[in-house]
């Protein structure tokens, strides 16, 4: 459809959810950055509070620590279903309400989390945790939505490197935390870091930050299947990021295998790689802008060689612990590389279809890394660390022609951007 000079501006708002009077590119300064990026890192920390205080946690329930592990698995179940239930509403709704509205509701789950009498009200309220927790996915497509198209990758980069240290910190946090004044601490102080947090939100977000798309909850998510038939860059970005998230996820899981296995260390050390892990949030922000520059095919292949070369590091690191450190940090960089780099490439697509861009991404990527931690433990149990390895490698081969072959999609110039589900006489 012709769009004219005068309704140009209109559109390119439209599309990227931008308010009235305000232009693609001038909405995201560096203050309202650093809130979005504190915001990634300290939501996505929820997820991953209970890990290292399961045994805490047993003890004061007196239960095993077997049965311990309902909390964990309903969180991350709940989390998959709140990115595939949840973010999709960023296309649709007001950003800043539906952000401010889970932030308030995470904090009262982590409030009844922190008073849980027993392991039953624990796991219900743990699954609720993970499905109000998927704030991250809907900041990143409203930071990309403010920032400009030449630094979509960069603002993608920033921001996915804050969730990155929040999701590896947490463990760290939380276990020494614990140690101090024990595990209901750990949620309550999670709590006073929600409420500071959801009160800086309310002032920082800009207000009229609404998703273009007029289509009705139910359509929406019924357009999820037909947006990854539609596209191929979806399903190739799709792919290829569950299967570097099968690396990633058969990794972490064994992780512990092996360093009790060949060093005697406990758990307490393994929830320190990572912050040796947290190292590879610094080359997140990098990726995002290399893939800016040259190009998101040229990124992909360079951060498939250092996957790679982690692996390699990581096979040595059974017998030779500074090799395993170096593992962690090239794995981690290439791993979370791809990601920066996968979604910017997403979000070079129609503007309108972001937020279900993202839920697709993340949901795949979800079940990459829940397929690697299943499958990697069953294979620690036959093959040991080198059978780990195989695995890590053998997928990342199989990502390799998807990776080094995808090319960016040609973003629409923002004078001429039209949405898609506007209808005609709204555009």
């Amino acid at each position: 459809m012709h769009v004219n000079t005068g309704s140009s501006g209109a559109a390119a708002r439209a599309a990227a959810g931008l308010a009235k009077g305000t232009s693609p590119g001038t909405g995201l300064g560096r203050a309202l950055t650093v809130t979005l990026t504190l915001a990634c890192a300290i939501s996505s920390a929820n997820i991953y509070l209970n890990q290292p205080v399961l045994t805490d946690m047993a003890h004061s329930f007196g239960v095993s620590e077997g049965a311990m592990g309902s909390v964990p698995t309903a969180t991350q179940f709940g989390y998959a279903l709140g990115i595939l239930l949840l973010v999709p509403l960023g296309d649709t709704r007001d950003r800043r309400k539906l952000i401010l509205t889970l932030g308030t509701a995470t904090t009262v789950a982590l409030a009844a989390a922190a008073v849980a009498p027993n392991l039953a009200a624990l796991t219900v309220v743990s699954f609720l945790l993970g499905a109000l927790t998927p704030i991250p996915q809907i900041v990143i497509p409203l930071a990309v939505a403010l920032s400009g198209e030449r630094t979509k990758g960069r603002t993608v980069g920033v921001l996915q490197g804050g969730l990155l240290v929040g999701l590896l910190a947490s463990r760290a946090y939380a276990g020494a935390l614990a140690d101090l004044v024990g595990w209901r601490w750990v949620y309550g102080c999670s709590v006073a870091l929600m409420v500071m947090l959801v009160a800086l939100l309310f002032f920082a977000l800009p207000k009229g930050i609404t998703g273009a798309s007029t289509m009705p909850y139910r359509e929406l998510l019924a357009s999820l299947p037909k947006l990854l038939a539609d596209h191929a860059l979806v399903r190739r970005v799709c792919l290829s990021g569950a299967l570097v998230g099968i690396s990633f996820g058969a990794f972490w899981t064994t992780l512990a295998f092996v360093l009790q296995d060949s060093y005697g260390y406990g758990p307490g050390i393994a929830g320190l790689f990572g912050l040796v892990a947290a190292a590879s949030a610094l080359g997140s922000p990098r990726a995002g802008r290399l893939a800016d520059r040259k190009g998101g095919r040229y990124t992909q292949t360079l951060l498939l060689i250092v996957s790679l070369a982690g692996w390699a590091a990581l096979a040595g690191g059974k017998n030779w612990l500074a090799l395993l450190v170096l593992g962690v940090v090239l794995l981690d960089v290439g791993v979370w590389g791809n990601q920066v780099v996968n979604q910017a490439m997403l979000f070079k697509l129609d503007p309108v279809q972001h937020s279900r861009l993202n839920t697709l991404y993340f949901t795949t990527r979800f079940i990459g890394i829940a397929t690697g931690s299943l499958v990697g433990s069953q294979i620690w149990n036959v093959g040991g660390w080198y059978g780990v390895g195989i695995l890590g490698v053998g997928v990342l081969l199989l990502a390799a022609p998807i990776l080094c072959t995808t090319r960016d999609a040609v973003p629409a110039s923002e004078d001429t951007l039209v949405p898609t589900d506007v209808p005609a006489g709204e555009a």
